[in-house]
């Protein structure tokens, strides 16, 4: 049966509300995707946002400031003097206390001076003192009881972060490569490049100072906590690094004139001040030393395309260089 003219109207009129309805939602579907894509241009995702440039090692030292330096303390430096130019040594008296006074006493009584280096052995070390063991000996003292390791109780210590071969933890300490164990509380300085350590017989405690060696090849990590760690060459290491090797047993030199000769041995501090090297290291405990450590672990040079990731604690040298006395840098 046909409706009615008015429900026709009435039908009529709704359908095109309902077409209206519709056109309206359609239009406010559309201005809200409008808005949400402009907002994206506006705010881009997390993942667009630009990423902070890497830096490499050379661009970390370079944003240094003179509070993450350091000057190296003239009273626990040594300066030993050879024909070619002077090597200088800073010591570790947190670590081997008797050791390093024991050292600066045989400085101080010019033992060494005279004396020569007498064992260059290829990848290992290069070796100093008396090869008679006839020179005597005044204030200084000729044995002393090993400092192979101290407590680490009062330590300072910068975690590495990258797992060690040799140790529970690695890190550093007022500029030296440590180890430590958490558990025993014992910490020990490790046998990295450069480092300077006493030579010793079979008996732990033969050593003393009167022999006195230092790394120059691949680091020896066998000897930690077998040979007392007093020091390490902040300055001069390619003098040693770059001497003949010996031809006899262990690199020692077979004939007396192929030794090279010590002309003096001295406490920095005992140095005229004019003739001193003043220097200053990178502080171990800043976060410009975190930040140099991840360049070292992640190379961000051109030349490297792969980055390792990981970094062995003998592979980050602590950066010397001269001290000024300016305030800014």
């Amino acid at each position: 049966m046909a409706a009615p003219n008015g429900s026709r109207r009435i039908m009529t009129q709704s359908l095109e509300w309902t077409g209206l309805q519709k056109l309206r939602n359609l239009a406010l579907a559309i201005a809200a995707t409008a808005c949400v894509s402009g907002a994206g241009a506006a705010a881009p995702a997390p993942q667009d946002q630009p990423v902070k440039k890497a830096l490499t090692s050379a661009e970390v030292l370079a944003a240094a400031t003179a509070a993450d330096w350091r000057p190296i303390d003239p009273q626990s430096t040594i300066y030993m003097e050879l024909p070619a130019g002077r090597v200088i040594i800073e010591l570790a008296p947190q670590f081997a206390p008797h050791y390093v006074a024991n050292v600066e006493a045989l400085a101080r009584e010019n033992y060494f001076s005279g004396l020569w280096i007498e064992r260059v052995q290829d990848n290992y070390v290069v070796q100093w003192g008396d090869p008679e063991g006839k020179k005597p000996i005044h204030a200084a003292q000729r044995t002393l009881a090993a400092e192979f390791e101290r407590s680490s109780r009062g330590l300072s210590f910068m975690p590495l972060g990258d797992p060690d071969t040799y140790a529970p933890e690695v890190g550093f300490s007022d500029g030296f490569p440590v180890a430590l164990d958490p558990k025993l509380g014992r910490a020990w300085l490790i046998h990295c490049y450069g480092m300077v350590g006493a030579g010793r017989d079979n008996d732990v405690d033969s050593g003393g100072g009167t022999e006195l060696y230092a790394v120059l090849g691949h680091a020896p990590r066998h000897l930690d906590r077998n040979v007392t760690l007093l020091g390490r060459v902040v300055q001069g290491m390619e003098l040693l690094s770059s001497l003949p090797r010996g031809t006899g047993a262990l690199g020692f030199y077979e004939k007396p004139e192929q030794r090279v000769p010590i002309k003096s041995f001295k406490v920095a501090a005992d140095v005229p001040e004019a003739q001193r090297t003043p220097l200053e290291e990178l502080r171990t405990d800043t976060q410009t030393f975190t930040e140099y450590v991840n360049a070292r672990r992640n190379r961000h040079e051109e030349w490297f395309k792969v980055p390792a990731g990981h970094v062995d604690i003998c592979n980050v040298p602590i950066p010397v260089r001269p001290h000024t006395n300016t305030t800014t840098r």
